[in-house]
């Protein structure tokens, strides 16, 4: 029997406790705040209460804030916090005794089936629930800082964790509609942090040595392999004491790079200088020359060799780890797609040769990646690495599903990244249009996952590391969608930005929420739109309009792109699924040898003369005049009833 969960508990209210709590009231969720000091919580309450007004203003709250505030109480009681919870979610500093001395008490206040998480980041959850009677009831809950904002969960079971709280704890995650990752195997750091660390402790050996510098790695991890930040100044962001303080608190060996600015108290923005000088100095000003020279191959082969470790050991599956790192990690793409695509026997290849001539441990090869590389299953060329390719491969960056009524309901899957193209997630629309069976489907819909963006346009992270060829990939894509033949609906609530809004353009109808925001902003990039956003708007509006929104790479909002004969329809928030859905239904219960012919004349005669258009007009009338379809037509007509098509 499952376990509910109506009310919640968070022990901690710093950054995270108070992250956790305002995430969880917002879900519906009772919620107690609890911290040792008055002070401490009401300055974690004072923060929520804020984050909320916040999400209010911007319009990401659809809810009356004061309700969500509501929801929340205060106390510095640990058994009045505790004591009638349904889940209690501690989040206190990482320190194995502290956490342990407190699950101890928490587990004498509380019922016996109340669930017991930590939200430790580093620290095994066995640990942590040493000092208890009943281990079974604690797991891991991983959030991510900070909790509004990172989609991300690690859920952790630990080594004496009853399978019951591990589901409660993964479906309560997902009624805050985060994402849960499932770690199987309680093993120290999980998933994101183990494969996350290689990206900045690698540089730091190889400054070490003398072998790159600061500006360097950043450099070439941003601007030659599309990274968001660099290691150094990732590490800066995040505090390099607390990176060394995880690294020692495992006895693993830390760069000394590292532990000369943490001994000179040196720990990155939060005291002004790191790595980076950002109180008297410029900050972070690394530029893409600057990456020349350094072996970035170095730095992804131990990122891909942890990801293996992972795989081998049954701690989580290539799909949850690529998830865990776009999410939690910020990656444009997963660690296991990345070695696909690097090619296994190279990434292999590299570490062997470190192994081989320096004795660190660090670079010894993944016996997991060994058996993948020795069963030739060396990654995408070779047609299976992680993952499978011999029908094309998984996709990791859209969603679909064809309903009973045959519509193909297609999600851009980057909400992370507000949905923005990359080349792996054009080519994967472009697939599933190319293999679908047309014969199954009577309509598509496209839509972004989440609620900020249908697609805020190509992902420009990809800009500087792709081929020219490459970026003019998104044309194709853009064209296998209009030369689609059964009608296609965009569904716009948020941002509809360069790339996304080409494809807007290509879909047959285009819906969208009143709050919706579209255009071509490429002019602010020192480009122009390259999916046939010039050409494709240009017909819609008329040259006048299409320069304005190209030459100024301005955003209208969905009233005027109404006006101007953009959109279909722009309807309030609460009206859209219900508009959108009386449209498709329209679509896929219309006669689809009609809807296909009507389709293909019309795309097809905005490029012939007006003759001909009417002559292929005249001729696709005449063809239908034949179909069992239009003899029901009739017949429905006659009778007055609906037609029934086949």
């Amino acid at each position: 029997m499952g376990r509910e969960i109506d009310t919640v508990a968070v022990l901690g209210a710093g950054s995270m406790g108070h992250g956790i709590a305002e995430v969880a009231a917002i879900a519906g969720y009772d919620v107690t705040l609890r911290d040792i000091e008055e002070s401490y919580v009401e300055d974690g309450y004072e923060q929520l209460e804020w984050s909320v007004g916040k999400l209010a203003e911007k319009g990401q709250l659809d809810q009356d804030p004061d309700a969500v505030l509501d929801r929340v109480r205060t106390t510095t009681d640990l058994e009045a916090a505790v004591g009638d919870t349904d889940l209690v979610v501690e989040a206190i500093p990482e320190d194995l005794e502290m956490k342990r001395d407190l699950f101890a008490d928490v587990e004498a206040a509380t019922a016996a089936d109340t669930i017991l998480a930590t939200n430790t980041s580093s620290l095994r959850v066995t640990d942590i629930a040493a000092e208890t009677e009943h281990p079974e009831r604690v797991c891991g809950m991983h959030f991510f800082n900070p909790p509004v904002k990172m989609d991300l969960v690690e859920v952790v079971s630990g080594e004496e964790t009853d399978d019951d709280v591990v589901d409660a704890a993964y479906g309560f995650v997902e009624s805050l509609d985060k994402t849960p990752v499932l770690v199987r195997k309680d093993i120290p750091e999980f998933v994101v942090n183990n494969v996350l660390v290689p990206f900045m402790e690698e540089p730091g050996w190889m400054r070490d040595a003398g072998e790159a510098d600061v500006r360097q790695a950043d450099a070439a991890m941003v601007y030659r392999r599309g990274y968001p930040m660099g290691p150094f100044e990732l590490a800066d962001f995040g505090g390099l004491d607390i990176f060394v303080h995880t690294r020692e608190q495992w006895n693993e060996p830390v760069p000394e790079c590292y532990r000369s600015l943490v001994d000179g108290d040196d720990l990155g923005r939060k005291t002004g200088e790191g790595f980076y000088d950002y109180e008297d100095g410029p900050g972070v000003d690394y530029e893409p020359g600057d990456g020349e020279g350094f072996n970035t191959l170095r730095v992804e082969a131990r990122m891909i060799n942890e990801a293996a470790r992972l795989v081998g050991q049954d701690v989580a599956d290539p799909e949850d780890i690529d998830i865990a790192m776009r999410l939690g990690g910020g990656l444009p793409e997963g660690t296991c797609r990345t070695g696909d695509k690097l090619g296994l026997g190279r990434v292999l290849e590299k570490l062997e040769t470190l192994h081989e001539e320096t004795g660190a441990p660090r670079y010894e090869p993944a016996d997991y990646l060994v058996e993948l590389v020795e069963s030739g299953h060396t990654g995408e060329d070779a047609g299976r690495g992680f993952y499978d390719y011999s029908d094309g491969g998984p996709y990791h960056y859209i969603r679909h599903e064809i309903d009973e009524d045959g519509v193909l309901r297609v999600v851009f899957d980057r909400e992370e990244r507000l949905n923005a193209l990359s080349d792996d997630m054009l080519n994967e629309i472009d697939r599933l249009l190319k293999t679908v069976d047309t014969d199954e489907v009577t309509c598509v819909t496209f839509e972004g996952a989440g609620d900020r963006a249908f697609s805020a346009g190509a992902d420009i992270t990809g800009f500087t590391t792709a081929d020219a060829t490459d970026l003019m990939a998104v044309e194709d894509a853009v064209e296998t969608i209009y030369d689609f033949e059964r009608p296609t609906i965009a569904k716009i609530d948020g941002l509809c930005l360069g790339g996304g809004f080409e494809i807007t353009m290509a879909c047959d109808i285009r819906l969208a929420t009143e709050g919706s925001r579209l255009g071509s902003p490429e002019i602010n990039l020192g480009l122009i739109p390259g999916g046939g956003g010039t050409q494709r708007l240009v017909r819609l509006v008329g040259e006048a309009r299409t320069k304005e929104l190209v030459f100024r790479g301005e955003q209208i909002s969905a009233e005027k792109a109404v006006d101007w004969g953009i959109l279909n329809r722009a309807v309030p928030e609460s009206e859209f699924e219900e508009t959108v859905e009386a449209f498709v239904s329209d679509i896929a219960n219309g006669p689809q040898t009609a809807l296909k012919v009507a389709k293909q004349v019309i795309n097809e005669g905005q490029d012939a003369s007006l003759k001909t258009a009417i002559a292929m007009e005249s001729q696709a009338f005449g063809l239908l005049s034949t179909t069992d379809d239009m003899l029901e037509g009739v017949e429905a007509f006659t009778h007055d009833r609906d037609p029934d098509f086949e």
